[in-house]
């Protein structure tokens, strides 16, 4: 057993004549890499959904495999609230929206996780799992049953995935050695009594399966006796062997104690890494290409700027950032790359794209087609859908942080506003925007402290589209110099085909609806723009096209006044 290290021993069983139609899910992951343990902990997950969910077994299986695959994948500067939270309620918000694409199911489940690291477990639950704490003879629930009786049933009130927003119980203990905690399912209610459980483990202690089997007899031979259901139980223990003596170090600032770079020239070298160019300098950041000298590998580096040292709530979210990027799978989004030796500065680097910004490239190519423009204009969409899908907004799209290769192919950079969809109204996301600075292709709504989403990076998108095609800005009054609601009257936008006589009617509405002033009235999802730019050419039917144009435009509204006046007194010619 190795010296002052957390050590732990697992014991599990499952009651089921088919294991593939269990509704219940439960595993625990102690990672193999030293670095990781001390950083992330160890984690025991149990997760559980309806018998009237057509899609149990996939949804409990789900729900742990994605919390587990994600909270350790998460920067080991976060610590296990920070980590453990964030990873759950983008887990919630993913299964909340895939929930509406099934039939006769849902991705629902109720979930228990516990997470042990060094002399502390923190315990994170949403449903009506159950955790007891096994101490000596004291035997304790640390959950709390969130449960609605309608119709007779009982249901979760509270689980993951079952509303857009998710209310975590988070609790915080510390850990004796001998402590064992015991991860279960509602399906024990009127089974066992406290004093069944501490016997089964007791008997024979040293082995945690065997007493998980016991209490797995035990509870279907009593649910039996009493006509209960007695095929859908499953138990797992966790118990404490070995506490570490002394925390020397705090695993969650790992990267967070690394000094910011200073300041680098071409020709200066850190961590291995040989800079090449400077490719920017702000008041928040430096970006630099640089060249690794053991591999030969080019990549950019991005730095935070040394005149914010003492700035912690920016440094949070530069070292966000990386993790944002990782999670992204895309071949238009900038990847993450890893140096070939360790850290000893605060940076992260990302794949170099050869290649130039999309303002270069407009005013490289003047004469380039609508087809090519266009083109880019559905990479552009396709890697913003990427970030969506992982509930991430850009919120910085314009023509600079949009880099073109030499084959054409569109890579989305600059990730210094982008963050995760809150549950506030997305406050946090609109100060984070405000900060890092707005752009003349903002949405009003940054402008104007409302709320923010995906339709605010789809009035960005259609901003910077709009300027592919003309070169200018949709309307005369930008974002930036919004100062109330009543200054939203004056956006009256300018039809693109004015500036560029090749767009056409249907592409010029696609662009009007998109770029409307009030966030509701934009496109619901951003496909639907997507599939609009891609379908450009086809005419449009009437119903399709956008019903408050007319509002918008008063001579066309009176033009068709006049007709239909018209009309109605040529039918009362004829009918004399």
């Amino acid at each position: 057993m190795p010296a002052n290290r957390l050590c732990l021993s697992v014991g599990q069983a499952f009651v089921a004549p088919d294991r593939r139609r269990h509704r219940s899910s439960m595993s625990v992951r102690i990672p193999a890499d030293s670095g990781q343990f001390v950083a992330k902990g160890a984690c025991a997950v149990i997760s559980d959904t309806s018998s009237r969910n057509a899609i149990a077994k996939q949804a409990g299986d789900l729900s742990v495999r994605g919390f587990l695959a994600d909270y350790f994948s998460t920067p080991d500067h976060w610590d296990v609230k920070t980590s453990a939270t964030r990873v759950l309620r983008a887990l919630n918000g993913w299964c909340y929206s895939q929930s509406n694409f099934v039939d006769n199911g849902s991705f629902v489940a109720s979930l228990s996780a516990m997470v042990y690291r060094g002399r502390e477990v923190h315990l994170f639950h949403m449903g009506d799992t159950l955790v007891f704490r096994l101490r000596g003879a004291e035997f304790e629930q640390l959950t709390r049953d969130h449960i609605t009786d309608l119709g007779g049933y009982r249901y979760p009130s509270r689980a993951l995935g079952l509303d857009v927003s998710i209310d975590i119980d988070y609790l915080q203990l510390p850990l004796k050695q001998g402590d064992i905690f015991v991860f279960t399912t509602q399906a024990v209610r009127g089974t066992l009594m406290p004093s069944d459980y501490v016997g089964s483990i007791r008997q024979d202690a040293s082995d945690l399966d065997a007493a998980c089997e016991r209490l797995a007899a035990v509870a279907r031979d009593r649910a039996q006796e009493r006509g209960y259901g007695a095929d859908q139980f499953c138990f797992q223990l966790v118990r404490i062997d070995q506490l570490p003596e002394l925390e020397r170090d705090h695993p969650g600032r790992i990267y967070g104690d690394l000094p910011i770079p200073p300041e680098l020239s071409p020709g200066e070298r850190i961590d291995g890494l040989e800079v090449q160019e400077v490719l920017s300098r702000t008041a928040q950041s430096r970006v630099y290409r640089v060249r690794d000298i053991h591999t030969e590998r080019e990549m950019v580096m991005k730095a935070p700027s040394p005149e914010l040292s003492n700035r912690n709530v920016y440094l949070e979210h530069f070292l966000l950032q990386q993790w944002v990027v990782e999670r992204v799978k895309s071949p238009f989004v900038a990847r993450v790359m890893e140096s070939s030796r360790s850290r000893r500065y605060l940076y992260y680097l990302m794949a170099y794209v050869d290649g130039m910004t999309l303002t270069e490239w407009a005013r490289r190519h003047p004469q380039a087609s609508l087809a090519q423009r266009l083109d880019i204009a559905v990479q552009l969409g396709k890697a913003i859908q990427a970030l969506h899908h992982r509930d991430l907004l850009h919120q910085r799209i314009h023509p600079d942080n949009i880099l073109i290769d030499s084959h054409g192919q569109v890579v989305l950079t600059d990730f210094s506003a982008c963050h995760m969809r809150d549950l506030d109204g997305h406050r946090r996301s609109r100060e984070l925007a405000r900060q890092t600075g707005l752009s003349e292709h903002s949405a009003p709504e940054y402008a104007l402290d409302d709320s923010v989403g995906r339709r605010s990076d789809q009035y960005s998108l259609a901003s910077t589209i709009y300027w592919l095609l003309t070169g200018e800005l949709p309307y005369e009054l930008t974002p930036e110099q919004l100062r109330s609601h009543t200054d939203l009257e004056q956006l009256e936008y300018r039809s693109a085909r004015l500036f560029n006589p090749e767009v056409s009617p249907q592409l010029d509405d696609t662009l009007r609806r998109a770029l409307d002033p009030q966030r509701s009235l934009r496109f619901r999802r951003l496909s639907e723009l997507l599939y609009a730019l891609r379908h450009q050419g086809e005419g449009a039917k009437p119903s399709q096209r956008d019903p408050r144009r007319f509002l918008r435009d008063p001579a066309n509204f009176w033009q068709g006044i006049a007709a239909i006046l018209l009309l109605l007194l040529l039918l009362s010619w004829l009918l004399r």
